[in-house]
């Protein structure tokens, strides 16, 4: 990196390299896929074409390509809030109206639901103090109709088993979630059945601040992660259910992207894409 100059309280280079990201304006296309898991990342671009290497930094990954002729990105971002809102607000600074799909694992809270079914989120419950940097407590976290639409979408050409509703977002994974964890206690451990009567359908550690950001920006933000355990059962996937979990969930998201330049084409300079547009 070149000398750090602070504009606006932004970090970044003279050329415009981001701070945590290291990345800066062309090294990032307009649809962008996010998880947790450098590894995920890698496995993501696999699907891609004319991939170009990868730009690491810190904990973040990000490769650049495109899938079946769309300009495509997937970004790592490390677990949690904190590193989602440094990535959201660091692409914003370097991607023109870009679009964010979560591609992520979760835990199921709903008794029907399989290990390793998807979950697409319609919106999340704000269980993380991150987003209070940015609104009031009250807030909605809500994905974007457009995003969620195309996980749907995605989700039922590929048959594969799937649920759309709330997800609850935590700040932590033990805690949070109301894991009995031998030798210290969370404060309240009957928070998953709290939820579940509140029909909140699964638990993770970022949807809700990728939402509200989204929703402050107007950027459109989804989610899509698989259930890799049930509370009900307390029971994780295997580590060959949790391969072809992952694999789902990739596909999903590349498929919602497929969909969403579509919308895009049609709409032309419309703002919103409607069902009479077609694809």
């Amino acid at each position: 990196m070149t000398t750090t100059f602070q504009s606006a309280e932004i970090v970044a280079t003279a050329e415009g390299q981001q701070y945590h990201i290291g990345c800066k304006p062309g090294d990032v296309a307009p649809y962008i896929l996010l998880c947790g898991d450098p590894a995920r990342a890698h496995r993501t671009a696999e699907y891609f074409s004319d991939r170009r290497p990868p730009i690491t930094y810190r904990e973040y990954v990000t490769i650049t390509g495109t899938y079946n002729g769309i300009p495509i990105s997937v970004m790592a971002t490390g677990i949690g809030t904190d590193n989602t809102e440094i990535a959201f607000v660091e692409l914003f600074q370097i991607v023109k109206q870009p679009t964010l799909i979560r591609i992520g694992t979760s835990g199921g809270l709903k008794k029907g639901m399989g290990i390793g079914d998807l979950v697409i989120s319609s919106g999340a419950v704000r269980m993380e103090n991150t987003s209070t940097g940015f609104v009031v407590e009250g807030y909605p976290a809500v994905a974007h109709h457009e995003c969620v639409l195309a996980l749907l979408e995605a989700a039922h050409q590929k048959k594969f088993a799937h649920h759309l509703g709330l997800t609850a977002s935590t700040s932590g994974f033990y805690g949070a979630q109301g894991r009995r964890v031998p030798g210290i206690m969370p404060r309240d451990p009957e928070i998953p059945a709290k939820l579940d009567a509140m029909n909140v359908v699964n638990f993770e550690m970022e949807a809700s601040c990728l939402f509200t950001l989204g929703a402050l920006t107007n950027i459109r933000t989804g989610c899509v992660c698989a259930a890799i355990n049930n509370r009900h059962q307390n029971v994780f996937i295997d580590s060959d259910g949790l391969k072809k979990a992952e694999k789902r969930c990739i596909e999903t998201g590349l498929g919602a992207i497929e969909v969403l330049a579509a919308m895009d084409r049609a709409r032309g300079s419309s703002p919103h894409w409607l069902p009479s547009m077609g694809l």
